[in-house]
């Protein structure tokens, strides 16, 4: 591992992101280890399910995880739970299951019966000022520079709501999905905002295919355009890239 000198931001490069997924996983055990009710963001897609594995992985470890609450970036709208695209199937597969976490423990940004986009926005931002705040937020970066579902034109503070997809974020998201099964076209997100209070960010971007967008969310002015580039006025933030998502800076 070593660290980029000229980052505006605690950069860290790994040959392989197993490495990384490691590094933080101990770091998570730990931190939760001095803290039961530790508040955990997740993040889904590929780039944090090394994490998820290495966290699992730490089966002597597990019963401390018992008092661990977790808040999810965002939820597909109107998609059942136990969809199998759905992002809360995706969590119980990957670190939900192999830790026990109970369901109580680990909230969406969903609508409940009967509940208004807005009126579910609102309820999550209250739980998670409830739950004292996000200790740390996982976080990985979209092609186009987006966190969460927070696609270019975002705003600084933006707080969590329900957005329309794009064309090219469905596209990417398809095989996730079983064949014939469509995308849903809107989702639920925390805002940037929302993400920028958790006091702690671990963001990961791995592969060359994010090489161009790292180096711009890191080099160019902050704006809407490139909604990672916010994550830079963070005070506890740090990236983990392996050396091809490295390699334009």
């Amino acid at each position: 591992m070593r660290q980029v000198s000229n980052s505006p931001l605690p950069t860290f490069v790994v040959t392989d992101p197993i490495e990384a997924a490691r590094e933080l996983a101990l770091r998570l055990r730990d931190l939760v280890a001095e803290q039961p009710n530790f508040v955990l963001g997740c993040a889904t897609g590929h780039t944090p399910i090394s994490t998820y594995q290495q966290l699992a992985g730490l089966a002597s470890s597990r019963a401390i995880f018992g008092g661990l609450r977790t808040f999810n970036l965002d939820e597909y709208h109107g998609l059942a739970s136990d969809h199998p695209g759905s992002f809360e199937s995706f969590m119980r597969r990957h670190l939900f299951a192999p830790l026990d976490l109970s369901p109580e423990r680990t909230l969406f940004p969903r609508c409940c019966e009967g509940e208004s986009p807005v009126q579910a926005a609102e309820r999550f931002e209250t739980k998670i000022q409830e739950s004292g705040g996000i200790d740390l937020q996982l976080l990985g970066i979209g092609r186009n520079g987006h966190i969460a579902f927070n696609e270019p034109g975002s705003a600084r503070d933006s707080r969590t709501r329900l957005v329309e997809l794009t064309a090219s974020t469905r596209a990417a998201n398809a095989p996730d999905f079983p064949d014939g099964t469509p995308v849903p076209t809107g989702a639920m997100t925390m805002g940037i905002g929302t993400i920028l209070d958790a006091r702690r960010l671990h963001v990961l971007a791995f592969g060359v295919h994010k090489a161009e967008i790292v180096r711009r969310a890191l080099r160019e002015p902050a704006s809407r355009e490139i909604p990672a580039s916010f994550l830079r006025e963070h005070e506890q933030v740090e990236l983990w890239l392996d050396d091809a998502a490295a390699s334009s800076l």
